[in-house]
């Protein structure tokens, strides 16, 4: 993805799961380029969501890519699977590979995108060695686990270092950002280099997905 394509990625986390399909399909023709399908444990956070099933629904309700987030504990052990069921990429958490290497390479050789992700306490330098290996990287700006939270300022500078490094390489990968995206907070986050913005209640908890995103995109 070239550098300065802005992409914003719903996050269904924030959508209807009674209607799950169809809040897809909205947002897909709200203007999404997109979609972002967190899954979440109840160990690595506090919380529990879908899992592959979930991913299977939602690929057969889009043509958008999914931008899988695995916020579980050993997520080697369920590449392969989310891959099969519609996966275009898949981010793992570098706190929960202790082989981060070998896991990037489970994640292409399974036929997907190799996302890393980063919590807010871990440093960027956590991924640097690793970033000629993967195809983007995920700064989450806020704790994860939950939705609706306040974007965490402190981690523009670290999405700054991110950038000069990404850009000093001449590499191709795109810098996501996860937390707290809104009108208020994406314009500093794509000030700071991020170019992949995930966005649930910002969008889903609108009552116009179309003019929801059209905002996000003025505020760029």
């Amino acid at each position: 993805m070239s550098r300065g394509q802005a992409r914003i990625a719903p996050s269904i986390l924030a959508a209807d799961f009674t209607r799950l399909g169809d809040e897809v399909e909205a947002v897909e023709r709200a203007g999404a380029d997109w979609i972002h399908v967190d899954v979440m444990d109840g160990r690595f956070v506090p919380n529990l969501t879908l899992g592959p099933v979930i991913v299977e629904a939602v690929r057969r309700s889009t043509r958008l890519p999914l931008d899988v987030h695995l916020m579980i504990e050993q997520p080697e052990r369920y590449i392969e699977e989310f891959v099969r069921a519609g996966a275009s990429s898949v981010g793992v958490q570098v706190e929960a590979c202790p082989h981060l290497h070998r896991t990037i390479g489970q994640i292409h050789e399974a036929g997907a995108r190799a996302c890393v992700v980063l919590n807010p306490a871990t440093p960027a330098s956590a991924v640097e060695v690793v970033l000629p290996d993967v195809d983007q990287v995920l700064v989450m700006t806020v704790n994860p686990g939950f939705g609706g939270q306040k974007f965490i300022e402190s981690m523009l500078p670290k999405i700054e270092l991110l950038r000069r490094w990404i850009d000093q390489q001449g590499l191709d990968v795109a810098l996501e950002v996860d937390g707290g995206i809104a009108v208020e907070t994406i314009g500093r986050a794509a000030a700071a280099g991020a170019e992949v913005f995930v966005a649930g209640t910002a969008i889903f908890g609108a009552p116009d997905y179309a003019e929801a995103i059209a905002a996000l995109r003025r505020a760029l």
